[in-house]
């Protein structure tokens, strides 16, 4: 016996024709459900959610066009395949079976092998379109919740900028600056993706600095300095534990590390930094130059380029600092 797990509606007034399909159909291991009137078949259907209703034309109370019509009427049955089964043939008999929402007839008496094998058509034709349309709701979850998870970020990100004053709307601009010398560079959209979300949360360990020294208004000590060095570690700790911004933390963990092996906390050098916190390197200090700080005006944007290529092979990759002309110049 074939196994099957398609569930058949028969829906027919006469017993006989109940037991003949049944008997047809039994060995192709459906799973067979009937009812003997219009009403019984809506209540059924609606029961059952069956993946085939084979539906009588001729009953007494409710035609098959009329229980056609009521089960479309029915959002989760409106797709359901309904083959009418009629000793009618013609074509105003066809016309009524389209218009009352009908996919096909089957005419009495029955053909047991065309019976079966339009069946089995049909079948596998509904399992399809049912796994097309859950494939097409996992995808719909599935950008729903990156959308929750970086609406999250995305709030975090105005957090620290309303945490620390002196850099107000910094996130959102170095985001999108990174973003085009990212395009320009030719990374692709998912590495685009998580430097978006890496670029937003570069400074998230600094969560974990005081604020006697995050917002203290003169020079840093060394010790207070040795602290807020250790932001980046601070960020990889906080992150690395939520798997899918993992590949966002090269931005959080690197972005202070410079070409010449002189950065922290690491003190990589060259390619051993990782491409996306090399762009967002740059595009960093850029920001911090050409906006007002309390301690210093913001610098005009010829000093600043002057700055940037004055550090490109010290602090910053040449070939970034390239890029970054072409794209802001």
């Amino acid at each position: 016996m074939n196994k099957n797990t398609s569930t058949i509606l028969i829906v027919d007034d006469d017993p006989a024709n109940r037991e003949t399909l049944l008997s047809i159909l039994e060995p192709e291991g459906y799973q067979l459900a009937t009812a003997e009137n219009g009403w019984q078949a809506i209540e059924q259907a609606k029961t059952l959610q069956p993946d085939v209703i084979l539906l009588d034309v001729m009953m007494p109370g409710m035609n098959g066009f009329e229980v056609c019509r009521s089960i479309r009427d029915h959002e989760p049955l409106a797709e359901v395949p309904i083959l009418f089964l009629t000793a009618l043939d013609d074509q105003q008999a066809v016309m009524n079976g389209i218009t009352s929402g009908g996919d096909d007839f089957i005419t009495k008496p029955f053909d047991r092998h065309e019976l079966r094998a339009r069946l089995r058509t049909i079948t596998q034709l509904n399992r399809f379109r049912k796994l097309v349309e859950e494939r097409k709701k996992l995808e719909e979850a599935h950008r729903n919740l990156l959308n929750a998870y970086d609406q999250t970020i995305e709030g975090w990100a105005r957090a620290l900028d309303l945490r620390d004053k002196e850099t107000e709307g910094h996130s959102r601009r170095v985001t999108q600056l990174t973003l085009q010398l990212a395009q320009a560079a030719g990374l692709d959209d998912e590495a685009l993706t998580h430097i978006r979300r890496g670029a937003l949360l570069h400074d998230i360990g600094k969560l974990g600095i005081p604020d006697s020294v995050l917002l203290k208004p003169s020079n840093l000590d060394e010790d207070e300095w040795e602290l807020m060095r250790q932001h980046p570690q601070m960020a990889y700790d906080m992150l690395y534990p939520i798997e899918y911004l993992r590949p966002a933390l090269e931005i959080p963990y690197c972005h202070h590390e410079k070409w010449d092996g002189t950065g922290y906390p690491r003190r990589l050098k060259g390619e051993d930094i990782p491409l996306s916190a090399r762009l967002f390197a740059v595009v960093d200090v850029w920001d911090a130059l050409t906006s007002d700080r309390p301690y210093r005006p913001a610098w005009s944007p010829d000093r600043a380029f002057a700055y940037l290529r004055e550090q490109a092979g010290k602090h910053f990759d040449p070939n970034v600092v390239d890029i970054f002309f072409r794209v802001v110049s």
